[in-house]
């Protein structure tokens, strides 16, 4: 349970270069326009800007240094308030390495970690090179050695379960597999958390961090995504496997768990709000406007 004396950071983290994607920039900022107004201390992780520049290619990983040094000042304004809990509003995947890292190591390596998404986000350089597709085996100490070092303390794969996940690469699942890490689709989460609170109950954690990629979502219920960009063609993302919850079934998940267990951690990511973008990118181009 909470108490009075805890502390709530509240961290605002627009970084687009993990999935190279700059509209991840402005739907960061319209997430944390939209929530409750924060009772606790707000930073924002200062993020260069997107631009017309591609990112370069470094080490196999597309906008490497810019990542790692978004990554380093993520952490010193985590360590300037120490708190006890973190709210994550992104930008890309990765946005949660810091956070979730710290509240390993807050929580003495007993921290669980729900991994609600579409994908599973354990990728490594040698297969892709979107560091998005790689915080979770970032966070289980894998992968490029210098974002690994940023985890002191990995997670415990017993601690980590995936909640919507789709299909996988042979990858992926080699990964899964060899790591053990649970899971639990859509269709089994479709009535009831049962398969999540089970494993919450094995774990025996005491702590929560979730990472919550808008992606699981199903696109026809919910357009702020990667697959509904109005301005793709037609079966552009057909190879790429869709989420298929739902808004309320999130919401459910999330409130059950919260009953078993102190959630810690929130990190809300990739958030694509393609009309209030094309909003304002149209205001910016009016008379008298600017």
């Amino acid at each position: 349970m909470k108490s009075k004396s805890d502390t709530t950071l509240r961290l605002l983290m627009p970084q687009w270069q993990g999935g190279n994607n700059p509209p991840y920039f402005f739907g960061a900022q319209l997430l944390s326009w939209l929530a409750p107004a924060a009772q606790g201390p707000v930073e924002t992780v200062p993020i260069t800007p997107p631009d017309e520049s591609p990112l370069p290619l470094e080490e196999g990983i597309v906008g490497r240094s810019a990542l790692l040094a978004q990554l380093h000042s993520a952490r010193e304004l985590i360590e300037r308030h120490t708190p006890d809990r973190i709210v994550v509003f992104g930008g890309d995947c990765l946005v949660d390495l810091a956070p979730f890292a710290y509240l390993n190591e807050r929580y003495d390596g007993e921290l669980a970690v729900l991994w609600i998404d579409a994908h599973p986000d354990i990728m490594t350089p040698r297969e892709f090179r979107h560091a998005h597709a790689m915080v979770l085996a970032n966070l289980l100490g894998e992968g490029d050695p210098d974002f690994v070092k940023n985890v002191p303390r990995p997670l415990n794969p017993s601690n980590v379960m995936y909640a919507g996940l789709k299909e996988t690469s042979e990858a992926e699942s080699a990964s899964i597999s060899r790591l053990r890490l649970r899971h639990a689709g859509a269709a089994e989460l479709a009535e009831d958390s049962a398969p999540v609170i089970r494993w919450l109950k094995e774990t025996g954690a005491k702590h929560l961090a979730i990472h919550f990629d808008l992606d699981v979502l199903d696109p026809a219920g919910f357009r702020s995504l990667l697959f509904a960009n109005p301005a793709d063609a037609p079966h552009t993302w057909d190879s790429v496997p869709q989420g298929s919850m739902s808004i309320e079934q999130v919401i459910r998940l999330i409130s059950d768990v919260a009953v078993e267990v102190d959630v810690v951690g929130l990190g809300i990511t990739e958030h694509l709000p393609w009309d209030a973008l094309a909003m304002k990118n149209m205001l910016n181009r009016l008379p008298l406007l600017t």
